[in-house]
């Protein structure tokens, strides 16, 4: 293969991909765009909301908080208060017994006046489809409301769109590292779509939960 053959390879690939998540991305953004709100008072209500987790610390060490992890407690928070969902489920990560995502947030919502027994927690929610297909599957809902930053809400809109989950999304606050966030969900959504084509499943499922 010659050097000239070979650049030419790779500039098309690079081209391919380019266009790839840009179609990706347009798609997404339009399709999704009636689903979400920034303003409590104009969201729709739904008896639950899904709250998807994130790391609680920048640097644990320092106990430096990651906003993006408190602004979407505030959220959450600010939606139970004004009466737009009566429960949540908070959905991560707890693949460890030193990272348990689920069992911060109810801590926090709960240091907020969030009524403990309206928090549901769902410990395997460890990538965005886990979490919209167990909320539908282990919990039996399927009319929600997502709880993330836009970039975020979009995809799960997405991803629930097609999971038959009729959802809203809330739009939290952003944190300081937007560009970084929005850079990797630009890759995040293509993969997604590989996944709906795929019809790839949540890890782990289980015994039923109803919500009450």
């Amino acid at each position: 293969m010659s050097g000239k053959f070979l650049r030419i390879l790779i500039i098309a690939i690079v081209l391919l991909l380019v266009a790839v998540i840009a179609t990706t991305n347009y798609i997404v953004n339009t399709a999704t765009e009636k689903q979400l709100f920034s303003d409590v008072n104009a969201i729709p209500k739904n008896k639950v909301g899904l709250l998807l987790g994130t790391a609680k610390y920048q640097d644990k060490a320092r106990h430096i908080v990651n906003p993006y992890y408190q602004n979407r407690i505030d959220a959450a928070v600010a939606l139970y208060m004004a009466g737009k969902i009566d429960f949540i489920i908070v959905s991560g990560d707890n693949s460890s017994a030193f990272y348990n995502e689920p069992a911060l947030m109810k801590e926090d919502l709960i240091a907020k006046g969030v009524p403990e027994k309206r928090i549901y927690m769902d410990n395997a929610g460890f990538r965005t489809l886990d979490s919209i297909l167990r909320c539908r599957d282990i919990f039996g809902e399927d009319h929600i409301t997502i709880i993330s930053q836009s970039f975020h809400n979009q995809r799960a809109i997405f991803i629930a769109n097609h999971k038959n989950v009729t959802a809203v999304a809330f739009n939290a606050a952003n944190g300081d590292s937007i560009w970084d966030e929005i850079s990797r969900e630009k890759l995040a959504r293509v993969k997604m779509v590989l996944d709906l084509i795929l019809n790839t499943q949540a890890k782990y499922y289980g015994e039923r939960i109803e919500i009450k």
